[in-house]
């Protein structure tokens, strides 16, 4: 399923840098745009984990260099039938958390030094099998290269903006100079809507699975309260230079209000905590080195 689901995300992009390719540069523009857009969706498919974390300066850890972290990362994955799956640590202050990887055997999953040094244990251990619910669901897959394809569309917005001007009037879209503008404006939405609609009911459908592989809903009903306060008071500034990747994180990274608010990737914290809490008291405790 979620390979069927990446073939309908990555033939959307590709429809999207087709669209754009057109408006900005007609027939000739198309054609530039499908040569691009089919090297972004091979590239994105087996590289676009590792450009994300590369994206954050994340560093990976082991048992020798993050013992708790990782031991809790090691009992979760088996809780959950998975392959250990790489452990990466960011430098930030806010506390967040994703996961990446194509499948769960090139899986990662990524905490910011904010989290583990905010957080408890069992907060942190809420946090991660949240993170490795989108690991067995293959969601990764799916985020990933929406994160991916996302920023190029953002990148072709900003060369229509900023180079049209410079065109010849034969080398234009149909639209003209409205075509630059239009693309220019409407793409970045429309990679905003596709990242909104595949993410918001993933996040409720992570929490519940990841509640399940803890065994305890309030330890990450208790951390995404801590981490929406924290994140509201703190940033990560390579989140905020690249938007399209802020769907990954657990809880939305960005600072943005208004109209960007109509758009975030992330249903409200206090709808997944009120349903977390419903939780409470039905999901059998797990085994693990938490008591």
């Amino acid at each position: 399923m979620a390979y069927t689901r990446t073939a309908i995300l990555l033939a959307g992009m590709t429809a999207l840098f087709l669209a754009a390719g057109y408006l900005v540069g007609g027939q000739g523009g198309a054609l530039i745009a499908l040569a691009v857009a089919c090297g972004m969706n091979l590239f994105a498919w087996w590289n676009s984990d590792r450009v994300v974390l590369s994206m954050y300066g994340a560093r990976q850890v082991d048992r020798n260099t993050a013992p708790t972290f990782y031991a809790t990362v090691e009992q979760l994955a088996a809780n959950a039938g998975l392959p250990m799956p790489k452990v990466y640590v960011i430098e930030s202050d806010q506390p967040n958390a994703f996961a990446t990887g194509r499948n769960p055997e090139n899986a990662a999953v990524a905490a910011t030094t904010g989290l583990l040094r905010r957080l408890s244990t069992e907060e942190i251990a809420g946090v991660m099998a949240h993170e490795l619910a989108h690991v067995r669901s293959r969601d990764t897959l799916v985020m990933t290269v929406t994160a991916t394809l996302a920023g190029a569309i953002g990148m072709l917005a900003n060369f229509a903006f900023l180079f049209g001007a410079f065109r010849s009037s034969d080398n234009r879209g149909p639209l003209g100079a409205v075509g630059t503008i239009l693309v220019a404006i409407l793409a970045p939405i429309a990679a905003m809507l596709v990242q909104m609609a595949i993410s918001r009911s993933r996040e409720y459908e992570a929490d519940r699975v990841g509640a399940e592989i803890s065994g305890r809903p309030l330890w990450l009903a208790s951390a995404l309260e801590k981490i929406e306060h924290a994140a509201q008071n703190t940033e990560i500034p390579q989140a905020e230079r690249n938007p399209a990747t802020a769907h990954l994180f657990i809880v939305n990274p960005l600072h943005g209000g208004g109209i960007a608010s109509l758009f975030s990737s992330h249903p409200g914290t206090a709808e997944r905590v009120r349903r977390l809490r419903e939780m409470a008291g039905m999901v059998p405790a797990a085994k693990g080195p938490w008591g």
